[in-house]
């Protein structure tokens, strides 16, 4: 179990974020419902996938694991699982992700009936949206893992993936707002993954991630602060842009800005400190960072209700 690296589901929140906020909202949706039961089909194939490149991931890199403190008790690094029995666990990994892709459009009959969206289709540009994850991370293994900011662009990528790939499953419409928040966040994560390495493992940390001889200090740390704040400058529109919607005084989703604010910049602290050197990691550990998540959660679902609630107020993803 370890081998799959259940810890990095979490990342699987990122596949639910359109559908969430289409659940709540009156429009912006392809025909106007929500598939419960493909959003978690989607969630399930997506945790799958990503765990099966895991896998394959540190069969590749089992001998710079070996040099790294934490990776090195990985269990192919640390020898207790073999490469083939790695080889044989990631493509049982793989075809339980495509039985997941291929469920939506057996079992996910509701949404067929009830709104004429045909369950195939969705399951079709989901299963799209997880084969190019999969070819994404293989290929920043083999290839772009090596270049510099086109690393952080591919790990951006895949997160993009599973919001679309969540959108499709469900039959929900992501906006722009909605793919350009992820991709600077995923930005900063990565970015922020880097910094955290080299506070943690100082020149050393070039033996583990060769791209990082290609970054200094200087560089890592604007990175963070610049994906940061267009991360937040990108939402902050989102919120001005929806004011019509949650005005109650005032803009009421400006409260969201908060949390969020707080989370993104309580990250690059713990980052820059060598607390951690893996965001997965800190959202994990950190009870400041998940008190910060939680409150924008609550923030955000409370208001949407809200919008529900009032059927003369309507939004989009």
């Amino acid at each position: 179990m370890k081998l799959a690296r259940p810890t990095q589901w979490s990342k699987s929140i990122f596949v639910a974020i359109g559908p969430l906020y289409g659940i709540a909202e009156v429009s912006g949706r392809l025909d106007g419902s929500v598939s419960i039961t493909g959003l978690i089909l989607a969630i399930i194939a997506f945790a799958f996938a990503s765990s099966a490149c895991y896998v394959i991931n540190d069969i590749r890199d089992v001998e710079a694991d070996r040099l790294h403190p934490r990776k090195r008790k990985r269990p192919i690094a640390s020898g207790a699982v073999g490469v083939q029995t790695g080889i044989m666990y990631a493509l049982g990994l793989l075809l339980a992700a495509a039985v997941a892709v291929g469920s939506i459009a057996l079992i996910d009959t509701t949404a067929w009936v009830e709104t004429h969206n045909d369950p195939t289709s969705r399951a079709m540009w989901l299963g799209a949206c997880v084969g190019l994850h999969v070819a994404n991370v293989l290929l920043y293994s083999l290839v772009l893992k090596r270049h510099p900011i086109i690393d952080v662009m591919s790990l951006s990528l895949g997160f993009v993936l599973r919001v679309l790939g969540g959108c499709a499953a469900a039959g929900v419409e992501p906006s722009t707002w909605l793919l350009n928040t992820v991709f600077f966040v995923a930005m900063f994560l990565a970015f922020g993954k880097r910094l955290g390495e080299r506070r943690t493992m100082g020149d050393d940390a070039a033996g583990v991630r060769g791209v990082q001889s290609s970054y200094t200090d200087d560089v890592l740390r604007m990175s963070v602060v610049v994906t940061a704040v267009a991360a937040l400058i990108t939402y902050a529109n989102y919120v001005q842009d929806k004011a019509d919607a949650f005005t109650r005084g005032f803009n009421l989703l400006w409260l969201t800005m908060l949390p969020a604010s707080y989370g993104l910049f309580r990250a690059f602290l713990l980052l820059e400190r060598g607390v951690y050197d893996d965001p997965t990691e800190l959202a994990v550990k950190d009870r400041a960072f998940q008190a910060a998540c939680v409150l924008f959660a609550i923030i955000m679902g409370v208001l949407l209700w809200m919008v529900k609630s009032d059927t003369g107020l309507t939004t989009s993803v």
